[in-house]
């Protein structure tokens, strides 16, 4: 065979496989939308979550031992340092 046959059907190889791709990404998307829309018209009506107030502290039970935070506060010290 001649390097130009080789070549060709390479090329010919090369788009089919792009062609089957892209044909079957599409069909995916479409398939995708046609399920949202289905799911939007028949599908059940979410009910809101209630939404809870944010915690304003700690309790004294959740907080970290003094020694922790000092080690935090050190680490960060530390960093801002070497940033500057």
């Amino acid at each position: 065979m001649a390097s130009t046959n080789l070549v060709l059907e390479g090329v010919e190889l090369m788009l089919f496989g792009m062609g089957s791709v892209f044909v079957f990404l599409t069909l995916l998307v479409f398939s995708i939308r046609i399920m949202a829309r289905l799911l939007a018209r028949f599908g059940p009506v979410p009910e809101p979550a209630e939404v809870k107030a944010p915690v304003a502290s700690l309790s004294a039970a959740q907080q970290p031992p003094v020694e922790v935070l000092e080690a935090i506060q050190a680490a960060i010290h530390q960093h801002r340092a070497r940033r500057a």
